[in-house]
């Protein structure tokens, strides 16, 4: 897969951390590298057609964030890179 844009720093809030955490959770089993992969090819997930084409023209244009959805059997994961690419955060929707 080809890498479209840099992702910074790479951080995951602390609601992310405790479900990697939780042994019995659903992350716990999750190679957060795949989705990160995946974000960064252009692959970004369950997004909707608008936010599809808003990705497109902001790994196009380069100064603009771009943002994966990414629903899991429990878990939807938000994979949101800044326009200045200095940093990319993994959080749960309610944590935005």
């Amino acid at each position: 897969m080809a890498m479209l844009f840099k992702l910074g720093q790479v951080v995951m809030t602390a609601g992310v951390e405790a479900l990697i955490n939780d042994k019995q959770g659903e992350l716990s089993h999750i190679d957060l590298s795949k989705i990160l992969n995946r974000h960064q090819s252009g692959d970004d997930g369950d997004t909707c057609t608008e936010d599809k084409q808003a990705n497109q023209f902001a790994i196009k244009q380069g100064d603009l964030r771009i943002m994966s959805v990414y629903k899991l059997t429990s878990v939807t994961l938000w994979v949101i890179t800044e326009h200045n690419r200095s940093y990319t955060t993994i959080l749960l929707p309610e944590e935005y």
